[in-house]
């Protein structure tokens, strides 16, 4: 086995580690500047306002304009990602049951409200998708088991 004798002093250490330092700063400030964040736009506001005014017209609790812009923006955020996908499914079904943890869960049939806000959502953000949203929805047992 051999072994290789260094050949740079501290102060040569000390240069690159600075140089590589400086070059991780000023990377990390060029990726917060070009962050795509939630900015509110135009787009973003006229959807938060129809969105308050169909969960207004279904009798929901409306969250404020602001928190439907960031959480939602121009695009729909999560919600419109992939509404369709069996994860998204799975997940939404999941919340559909019972309450009790382990082998003690079972699905209930639910309230008609439940996915009203989702499909207001998809209907607003991201219509395309909201057929086959509409179709899966349709296949679920629901009832009008919560009342006024």
């Amino acid at each position: 086995m051999t072994t290789v004798d260094e050949e740079s002093n501290p102060r040569e250490r000390m240069i690159i580690y600075g140089v590589v330092a400086f070059a991780v700063a000023i990377l990390v400030f060029i990726a917060l500047l070009l962050f795509p964040y939630g900015a509110s736009n135009r787009e973003a506001e006229e959807k938060a306002d129809q969105l308050i005014t169909a969960l207004d017209e279904a009798g929901a609790r409306t969250p404020s304009r602001d928190q439907i812009v960031r959480v939602l923006g121009n695009d729909g955020g999560a919600v419109c990602a992939n509404p369709n996908a069996p994860l998204a499914r799975a997940t939404l079904l999941s919340q559909m049951v019972n309450g009790a943890g382990g082998p003690g869960t079972r699905p209930v049939v639910v309230d008609d409200r439940v996915v009203q806000g989702e499909l207001l959502i998809i209907e607003i953000y991201c219509p395309e998708k909201l057929s086959d949203f509409q179709q899966f929805i349709e296949d679920l047992k629901t009832s009008d088991v919560a009342g006024e």
